[in-house]
């Protein structure tokens, strides 16, 4: 089966009407922003898409999306590989429902101007979310081992016992 792009945005009540479901890829020359926060993007983003409607009738996004990396090792600055693999689900944000009555398991998106959701930033916000926030690889695969980040030697003097500053406080006590 050929992989197809995912469009850029879609009416999602139109899409979950029909009960819409797309299995295609987003261009990495599309992913900007991942580009930017990451060392590079390797391929284009796999993603599956489905639109429907729950029995509150609330239109939902579901979906599931991978994408590979390279991160820079925060320990030996080496570049590593890294999938990305997200999945999300969503309803947009409608004057009909309060926030209470949405579920906690459903994210909430806007739509645009047009009644229109953006797959490719959605897609993209969840890949920036899902990095990890200090990149490293495996102890097992980084070249700076454990015991070699200690860095310098600890001073006599923080090793000597320092009087604790709330002893004055225990005669105030009394």
């Amino acid at each position: 089966m050929q992989k197809v792009k995912i469009p850029r945005t879609i009416d999602p009540g139109k899409a979950a009407q029909k009960r819409l479901d797309y299995d295609g890829i987003i261009q990495m020359s599309l992913l900007k922003r991942l580009e930017e926060s990451v060392d590079s993007v390797k391929r284009d983003a796999q993603v599956s898409l489905s639109f429907g409607l729950d029995e509150q009738q609330l239109v939902v996004i579901s979906g599931k999306a991978n994408i590979e990396v390279d991160l820079e090792c925060q320990r030996c600055n080496e570049v590593f590989a890294h999938e990305c693999e997200i999945e999300f689900t969503y309803t947009p944000i409608t004057g009909k429902k309060s926030d209470e009555e949405i579920p906690d398991d459903y994210d909430l998106v806007d739509l645009n101007e047009y009644g229109e959701v953006d797959l490719v930033q959605l897609v993209e916000d969840e890949f920036i979310l899902s990095l990890p926030q200090v990149a490293m690889h495996d102890d097992a695969d980084c070249s700076v081992q454990s015991d070699n980040m200690v860095f310098g030697e600890i001073p006599e003097e923080i090793l000597e016992e320092k009087p604790n500053p709330f002893d004055v406080l225990k005669s105030l006590k009394k």
